[in-house]
């Protein structure tokens, strides 16, 4: 396995075809662009999961009696 699961011949053909679909001057701004989306998925899905430690927090505070305008 070279990369997630895939096999070194299969990562020739999926270049292969990448090539022929976008041509070598696309390649590099197609490539770019997918970086860019998964550095932005990735930022996201951060966010998505530092949530639940606010409501951790919340939490705690109500259960101290407070609200979060208090703390």
């Amino acid at each position: 396995m070279a990369f997630g699961g895939l096999g070194s011949g299969e990562l020739i053909i999926l270049l292969f075809i990448f090539f022929m679909l976008f041509g070598a001057e696309r390649l590099p701004k197609v490539a770019r662009a997918l970086g860019k989306s998964k550095g932005e998925f990735h930022h996201g899905l951060a966010e998505v999961t530092a949530a639940p430690d606010e409501d951790k927090t919340l939490t705690d505070l109500e259960a101290d009696g407070r609200t979060p305008e208090q703390a």
